[in-house]
């Protein structure tokens, strides 16, 4: 069969087949990742990235592909998870800007729209890397734009194999690529998405798209008990198709109806979440400001006689919310993200308002974070990723977001612990993220996991089940025991300016093994003051930090 030409109905069945298969190989992608410790979640984020931008493009019948296109950027946007994922939504964007306006797309225009999705994922980096995922794209267009094809099937052929060839070209780009023997994994991962392009129209495939578990991120709120008590008992979520531009006004509106809103606009798009006893009223508000699509109304209170809290509506449905609502609004506010209940309820107590549990392996989405941010009433809201994997997600959040939103680009827990302490309320915003940014790189952080893989890195060798010792990301000790090694990597850390050293202990670990660490630290720095928490984190036996 021939394409001269694609339209809205063919790219749905391109990228819904694509998301399928990346579905199908993301564990693949996981196990590309060079780094051994058990963080390798870039098929994951991928994966969950596409499959977010493919269900707002669910059951739409469109012949036009700008229209298509312009659906699953925003799906791609809202829904983007770590680096790999947010990289990936600027590549959807970039190529709904190709496609703008049009009904359909020869093989021209196409390559077109692919050398736009290049362009736009290159401006999204700050310090582009070649031998990453970038450099697969910008392949793939600049095939796509070289050739002179005119069947679209054959411009994809070209397209992959470019990938492809790219893709192989890795390693020779990044030395950890070639050590380890691997091509990167979010080149890989786009390759999946171009290979199922290229296999819908091949194979005149009319996919539909295969669910997939829902992320565990979730918000929990700085006050909140495991006791619901359900005040309005309708979940009910819908989008308008309307101004962007209304959504504050409508939020506004909606209020005194019921509680947990969240009203989140982006161009002509309006999403809506409320719990509220009276459904019909509120869309009744909403049909005033345009058409309403995906209504989903659910009876909480029913649900909650079943079962505590669902995997379905893990997103939407948070016990600890129920009061998220303020009625005046505050100075400034906090969203962090974190893992491990310890602590969780540590930057609880000192007031960070939402919570979000999540970091490696488990990136919250752009959608994640901005929820937190459209629930807090303050004039200035701080985000603290805590992962250098979700600061771009953070940003990304925060540039949707209509509110002052500042990003301060926490790397690790101690660096959002310690700025959240040392904040001032009493200081002008400006003051205060110039502060936090200071504050950060006063901080030293030190951690120790295990390795889930056999490799060498920097001359070390590596086994697996090895414990690691990392200090500021970088495996820098490696040994049986993950005392002796946190006792190893904090020798290294501590120095004669060195005052405080904190220790967040993780699920692993119990109480009566931390503390005997802690003692064993005390005695051999006296002159420090140590300091033990229960952190409870998965993956790390230690977190710490030297100030």
């Amino acid at each position: 069969m021939k394409y001269q030409t694609i339209n809205g109905h063919d790219f749905y069945n391109m990228v819904v087949n694509a998301s399928n298969r990346l579905l199908e190989e993301s564990e693949y992608v996981n196990s590309l990742n060079v780094f051994p410790v058990p963080d390798g979640d870039t098929g994951t984020n991928m994966s969950a990235t596409f499959k977010a931008a493919v269900k707002e493009i669910e059951g739409l019948n469109t012949e036009s592909i700008g229209e298509a296109s312009k659906k699953l950027a925003k799906g791609a946007l809202m829904g983007a998870r770590g680096n790999s994922g947010v990289i990936l939504s600027q590549i959807l964007r970039g190529i709904s800007k190709g496609l703008e306006g049009k009904t359909s797309v020869d093989a021209v225009e196409l390559a077109i729209a692919f050398k736009e999705g290049s362009n736009s994922a290159y401006k999204a980096v700050m310090r582009p890397t070649e031998g990453t995922i970038l450099s697969v794209i910008r392949a793939a267009a600049e095939a796509a734009i070289d050739t002179d094809v005119k069947d679209i099937i054959d411009l994809m052929d070209v397209v992959i194999k470019a990938a492809k060839e790219m893709l192989d070209k890795t390693p020779e780009l990044l030395p950890a690529l070639k050590k380890a023997k691997v091509v990167d994994s979010g080149g890989m991962g786009l390759y999946i998405i171009l290979k199922g392009m290229h296999e819908a129209l091949k194979d005149d495939i009319k996919a539909e798209i295969k669910d997939i578990m829902p992320s565990e991120a979730k918000m929990q709120g700085a006050q909140g008990t495991e006791d619901i008590d359900i005040k309005f008992g309708y979940c009910t979520e819908f989008i308008i198709l309307a101004d962007a531009s209304k959504a504050d006004k409508f939020r506004d509106d909606i209020i005194p109806m019921g509680d947990s809103q969240v009203v989140v606009g982006y161009e002509d798009v309006i999403k809506v979440h409320i719990h509220t006893n009276d459904p019909g009223a509120v869309l009744a508000k909403a049909v005033k400001l345009g058409e309403l699509s995906k209504i989903k109304i659910d009876n909480m209170r029913e649900e909650h006689r079943e079962v505590l809290l669902s995997k379905e509506e893990y997103k939407l449905k948070d016990e600890n919310n129920e009061e998220a609502v303020e009625t005046e609004e505050k100075k400034y506010a906090f969203v962090a993200v974190a893992m491990g209940d310890g602590i969780t309820n540590i930057f609880k107590d000192l007031g960070v308002d939402y919570v979000i549990e999540g970091g490696q392996t488990m990136n919250p989405s752009t959608q994640d974070i901005m929820e937190c941010i459209s629930k807090l009433n303050a004039e200035h809201i701080f985000v603290l990723p805590n992962n250098k994997n979700i600061i771009m997600s953070a940003n990304q959040a925060a540039e949707i977001s209509d509110k002052d939103v500042r990003v301060i680009p926490t790397t690790t827990i101690p660096q959002g612990i310690t700025c959240v302490t040392m904040f001032n309320p009493e200081s002008e915003v400006d003051e205060n993220e110039e502060n936090l940014k200071d504050t950060m790189s006063m901080v030293k952080t030190g951690s120790v996991t295990y390795a889930v893989r056999d490799t060498e890195m920097d001359g070390i060798e590596i086994k697996e089940g090895n414990m690691l010792g990392l200090i500021e990301g970088k495996i820098k000790k490696v040994g049986a025991s993950y005392c002796d090694v946190a006792e190893e990597v904090l020798d290294e850390m501590i120095d004669d300016e060195s005052e405080l050293i904190t220790i967040f202990y993780g699920a692993d670990v119990s109480e009566e093994e931390a503390n005997n660490f802690a003692s064993k630290i005390e005695e051999k720095y006296e002159d420090l003051d140590v300091q033990c928490y229960r952190g409870a984190q998965p993956l790390y036996y230690f977190l710490m930090s030297v100030e």
